[in-house]
């Protein structure tokens, strides 16, 4: 794998992972050959700051980190009596990093 590839990918979406699963990411990425590695470059990440300003302001953010279970538990209970709400305010965008560094590792699983 070409270095400038990598660290392209890591300027485009290095926000998008937490800063020590960074380095996994790079390695991981290295070692990828240049065909399957379009495929890991097409992907689309959630953006942890966008996750954040919809848990804020709507508070379905779990629907866009594939939790839908718990989005539908949340929403019928009225965010947990807005307690729901108010924690995964806090934890909305390690949960969209650890989402996005699971999504990584499945794909490269699949490759």
């Amino acid at each position: 794998m070409q270095k400038d590839k990598v660290d392209l990918f890591l300027a485009l979406n290095g926000n998008c992972f937490q800063p020590f699963n960074l380095m996994m990411v790079k390695e991981k990425l290295e070692k990828l050959e240049d065909d399957k590695f379009y495929l890991i470059q097409s992907m689309q990440f959630q953006k942890p700051d966008t996750i954040f300003l919809i848990a804020i302001l709507f508070g379905v953010e779990r629907f866009f980190l594939d939790d839908a279970t718990k989005g539908v538990l949340k929403l019928i209970t009225c965010y947990g009596c807005f307690v729901w709400w108010l924690l995964d305010i806090f934890s909305a965008k390690e949960r969209a990093c650890q989402y996005n560094f699971d999504l990584f590792n499945r794909t490269l699983s699949f490759i």
